[in-house]
């Protein structure tokens, strides 16, 4: 049976923010109208299209208020000049949430998004109804026999060549991300879409639009693997991690949140609803013609309605 493309983004606009303004789009009623808000937070070199899926599955049941911004230094708003990092993030959202007159939110972070949305909740429970977790925001056990700056080299430097490339064309760009062994075989309108968002230019100089900075400064504060668990120990707010158990090239033994690293959390957060997603990876769980839209867009509806039925904590 075909999947359906359709556009869940019907309204899309800016938010003033330091430095400029911060491109979101919105699917669903404006927040006042809706039983409730969710704010989506993409990867590290993604933008808000990861999440027209997971929107669209949320369109077919009750009123819901997806907020998916592009982050600081991609999609529309690659221009917004630094600092980055977590904390930058952080106040960009807040002003998302005041924009919208939302006074909390369902907090779904994918990747580094995941690591993001954990600052927040830290910071601000006040605003958080609950936090979803998809292949991100755990803490990663950094190689004790490796230098700290060499590991980001390891983390960013794809990354970073990518960013480096040009292209003779926009259809040259989405061809690379075609043959992608993670999205080959889950290729559809929506995928299309998303490879071929943040590539701008003249036809020949063509490249992608994500600031390298950004990714650098962001790569180095979700490595930090104390800072990932001092904000999750303080996290209020009920949360739930999905694990996508493929990795970012569809491998089978390489997910992006290791065993290792999965017990531990679950050992640590025994009250985090941990569920271990088969047949996704790291980017199918949000992302083309997989089972993983559906499976998150699920999860979000099942903490949406624990956090109308749960009082707000103080």
């Amino acid at each position: 049976m075909a999947v359906s493309t359709s556009d869940p983004f019907a309204t899309r606009y800016d938010v003033a923010v330091a430095g400029g303004a911060l491109h979101v789009a919105r699917s669903g009623p404006p927040a006042p109208d809706t039983i409730g808000v969710v704010l989506a937070v993409h990867g590290i070199t993604a933008s808000h299209l990861a999440w027209r899926p997971v929107a669209r599955e949320l369109a077919g049941e009750a009123p819901v208020c997806l907020l998916a911004p592009d982050l600081r230094g991609r999609g529309l708003s690659a221009g917004l000049p630094g600092p980055y990092g977590m904390a930058a993030h952080v106040a960009d959202l807040l002003a998302v949430l005041d924009d919208a007159d939302a006074a909390r939110a369902v907090l779904v972070g994918h990747s580094m998004g995941g690591y993001v949305v954990t600052r927040l909740a830290a910071e601000h429970p006040d605003r958080v109804a609950a936090v979803v977790l998809l292949d991100g925001g755990v803490p990663l056990p950094m190689p004790a026999d490796e230098d700290p700056e060499t590991v980001l080299e390891k983390v960013v430097g794809p990354a970073v060549a990518r960013l480096h490339m040009t292209f003779c064309s926009r259809e040259q760009y989405v061809a690379q991300w075609r043959s992608h062994p993670a999205l080959a075989d889950a290729w559809n309108r929506d995928v299309e879409l998303y490879a071929g968002y943040d590539v701008m230019g003249e036809p020949g100089t063509m490249r992608c639009v994500v600031a390298e900075d950004a990714v650098r400064t962001d790569s180095a504060d979700l490595l930090s693997e104390e800072a990932a668990r001092a904000a999750l120990d303080r996290v209020r707010a009920p949360v739930h991690l999905l694990r996508a158990r493929r990795g970012f090239r569809n491998e089978e033994d390489k997910p992006f949140i290791s065993d290792e690293a999965l017990q531990a959390f679950a050992a640590r957060y025994p009250d985090a609803r941990v569920d271990d997603v088969a047949d996704v990876n790291h980017y199918t769980l949000t992302l083309g013609d997989s089972p993983g839209p559906s499976t998150v867009a699920g999860t979000i509806r099942a903490a949406l309605r624990e956090a109308r039925t749960m009082p707000q904590r103080a």
